[in-house]
């Protein structure tokens, strides 16, 4: 069975500076027509910074979406035609003052298809340096926190570190540089 949906007409509903809301009539592959609000969304990266003694370095963070404060890593959204990995050179040094002398993408994933498309790549940053001072957007305001891997994983766990990026980019530095034994 041919599971695609057909766009059979989109309307623009709002462009603001980050996103665009847009609605599509669609064709079901049953051939019943339904309606999808669909958020456009330039893309995103997302830094695991972590250092020679496994410390990651993370921001805390007001969102306002979920009313709290995030500890999540460092993140940022794709500027037009921006190749992700100088973004992410960009992001970790804006939001922590650092330089990293290795990179590695460790996955690339939608956040929510269900009603978004945008995609995030993360990548891993080892052989940190100090690179300049903290350098955020003008309308960010975080704290630059540094937190043992096998802590970060305890609070992902127990539910105290709830970002998606960031549950991603720390169970894969767990699985890639702790034994079982330090996991416990």
């Amino acid at each position: 069975m041919d599971w695609e949906e057909k766009t059979i007409s989109s309307t623009p509903i709002f462009s603001g500076r980050i996103v665009r809301l847009r609605v599509d009539q669609v064709s079901l592959p049953d051939g019943s027509q339904s309606k999808r609000e669909i958020v456009e969304h330039p893309g995103a990266v997302a830094i695991l910074p972590l250092d020679v003694d496994n410390m990651i370095w993370m921001v805390s963070q007001y969102r306002k979406a979920v009313e709290q404060v995030l500890l999540e890593i460092p993140a940022g959204t794709l500027e037009e035609n921006e190749e992700p990995l100088h973004c992410a050179q960009r992001e970790l040094a804006e939001e922590t003052g650092l330089k990293a002398e290795e990179w590695q993408e460790i996955i690339q994933y939608y956040c929510a298809p269900g009603f978004c498309d945008e995609k995030t790549v993360i990548y891993l940053a080892r052989n940190l340096e100090p690179e300049t001072s903290l350098s955020p957007d003008g309308d960010e305001f975080l704290e630059l926190v540094q937190i043992p891997l096998e802590e970060a994983y305890r609070r992902v766990i127990d539910g105290r570190i709830v970002d998606g990026k960031s549950i991603i980019a720390i169970q894969y530095a767990v699985h890639k540089y702790l034994s079982s034994h330090d996991k416990e």
